[in-house]
């Protein structure tokens, strides 16, 4: 990067971590004050922060490549959500408000018992500490890459950042400081999209280029095929999708956090409605700069392999560097004749001549095919050579065009995009680690101690969350494709808690005992499926949430027909 680009990204992020630390300089005096911000956002307030808390470093490295490999199908992992918004909004947040609690989890207690609350924290913890491990690997791949800094000590660096303000201001700080993330992150998306269409050849425009992807098939948005084993179609995405938003939004604390702290019901529901109504617009546009990406390096060379820094390892070693830069010989042939055929396709679409289209679309379809085959073949060497690097590359082609294409200045700024969304999310992660262990595992165990007591617990536990987060971190880069990898640790743990808080909510008659032991059935049946079928993980969400209810309902006649 230039000095400009360092000038942009230090200046970009000081300022949000700045503000956010003055404007909350006073926080933190008592436990509802330091958890929840004393309970006083507004609406727009409270739909930011949960926009930011979803949008990861994740979101912004991985989706675009997802894109880039698979086409726009992932985009029906949302469809669910707006529906998801609605229910929580009606019968979640009205509970929740009305009994005053910290965490969604100290409900289960009331309705429950401490077992039943304790079991729901814990499958939170494990879940949610994990992908809080996966949301600071993302950001230190980005410094990694750039600087050829070591990625463990990357990790730690981005990790001791964002735990110093997380614990300095508590809730506060960090919808303060997402508030200003989510306008950085906005604005860097529009200028890369932009940039991405202004770099295509002359003859090519927005119009053309979104042709060449649908003939490409990137544009695969809706599938009504039914298919158990395929993550990304309409009916997993309005069934398997919903469960997992209902439980997300519902009773993850990292979510459920954030509307806890609206001053009161309306500003809560208003905020998950504005979250509803653009959420699945944001990730198209973020899925849509994937496919640009995609048509772009249909004429533009693209390496022939995003992970740069393996490539150069590879490329430097006596045993597989010369089989690698033959490879890359054969890649630029291939490039040259893909280029010419997606132009020749360019042409025949703007005459609709059918038999040109066909024509184009046969020689275009035979240098794709090559070229697939070659980068599988580079893979594999690449996996042979250095059989701890990343199993894909998805994850580095956004990032290796705005290092290689974006103007001085922009680089920076587009670097402050995927950092400020690891920090928002990861900060407001850790803040509900914190939250919970204190509220529902630390303070019933250490009851009447003071308020100040309490606020140092939390600050403790965010830091010993932050430090396991970061171990986790470590191991990040043996998973596939990131954006997958957060999505299916969820789904795992997701379809469980949620099968607690249906039966909380809508099954009076059934006792903490019964909901107990059919939820750890649940949970292990999810596990052994996970681990022994090819099941699609959203499905999981399902699966886990009926065996809590049938489970429930089961051991209830049972135990009424005694």
């Amino acid at each position: 990067m230039s000095g400009l680009d360092w000038l942009i990204l230090g200046g970009t992020l000081l300022f949000i971590v700045g503000y956010g630390t003055w404007r909350t300089r006073r926080a933190g005096d008592s436990l509802d004050d330091y958890l929840l911000g004393g309970r006083t956002a507004s609406w727009w307030a409270v739909g930011l922060s949960i926009m930011a808390t979803q949008a990861s470093a994740i979101t912004f490295l991985s989706t675009p490549g997802q894109a880039y490999d698979d086409g726009m199908r992932f985009i029906q992992f949302y469809l669910g959500l707006p529906v998801a918004m609605v229910l929580i909004a009606v019968f979640a947040v009205p509970i929740y408000h009305r009994l005053q609690v910290f965490t969604a989890y100290e409900y289960l207690e009331g309705r429950f018992d401490r077992r039943t609350r304790t079991f729901a924290a814990l499958l939170f913890l494990v879940q949610r500490g994990l992908s809080n491990g996966l949301s600071l690997y993302a950001p230190a791949l980005v410094l990694s890459a750039i600087l050829g800094w070591n990625i463990q000590l990357t990790v730690w660096l981005i990790g001791g950042l964002m735990i110093a303000y997380t614990v300095s201001g508590g809730t506060k700080a960090v919808a303060v400081t997402q508030q200003a993330q989510v306008a950085v992150i906005f604005t860097g998306m529009v200028i890369a999209g932009y940039l991405l269409v202004h770099y295509l050849p002359a003859e090519v425009g927005f119009t053309d280029a979104m042709r060449v992807a649908g003939h490409e098939g990137k544009l695969n948005l809706i599938d009504f095929h039914f298919d158990p084993s395929d993550r990304y179609n309409f009916w997993s995405g309005i069934t398997g999708g919903l469960f997992l938003a209902l439980s997300y939004f519902g009773t993850d604390q990292s979510q459920v956090q954030r509307y806890l702290a609206g001053r009161d019901i309306t500003e809560s529901r208003l905020g998950l409605l504005m979250n509803g109504l653009l959420k699945i617009p944001m990730q198209f546009g973020i899925l849509l700069l994937g496919v640009l990406l995609f048509v772009f390096y249909q004429f533009n060379p693209a390496p022939l392999t995003f992970n740069r820094p393996v490539y150069l390892q590879v490329a430097h070693s006596e045993q597989y560097g010369p089989q690698l830069r033959g490879l890359e010989r054969t890649h630029a042939t291939l490039f040259r004749a893909r280029a010419r055929a997606t132009g020749e396709l360019v042409a025949a679409l703007k005459t609709d001549d059918v038999q040109a289209i066909a024509a184009a679309k046969t020689h275009l379809q035979t240098t794709q095919a090559a070229n697939l085959g070659l980068r599988q073949r580079a893979q594999t060497l690449l996996k042979q050579a250095v059989p701890t690097a990343e199993a894909k590359d998805t994850d580095y082609i956004f990032l290796t065009f705005v290092l290689n294409y974006m103007p001085h200045g922009l680089v920076g700024l587009l670097v402050a995009v995927v950092l400020s969304a690891a920090m928002g999310s990861a900060a407001a992660g850790l803040n509900a680690l914190s939250s919970t262990t204190v509220v529902d595992l630390y303070k019933p165990r250490r009851p009447g101690r003071s308020e100040g007591h309490y606020v140092a617990a939390s600050r403790w536990a965010a830091v010993g969350w932050g430090v396991l987060g970061i171990g986790f971190a470590t191991f990040a880069a043996r998973l596939e494709n990131l954006i997958q990898a957060v999505n299916i640790l969820g789904s795992l743990f997701y379809g469980t808690i949620l099968g607690i808080f249906v039966v909380a909510f809508f099954l009076k008659f059934v006792n903490g005992r019964t909901v107990f032991w059919a939820a750890v059935m649940a949970q292990i049946v999810v596990m052994g499926l996970f681990f022994t079928t090819d099941i699609g993980y959203l499905w999981f969400n399902i699966i886990g949430c009926a065996l809590v209810v049938v489970g429930s309902l089961s051991n209830k006649l049972v135990a009424a027909g005694r």
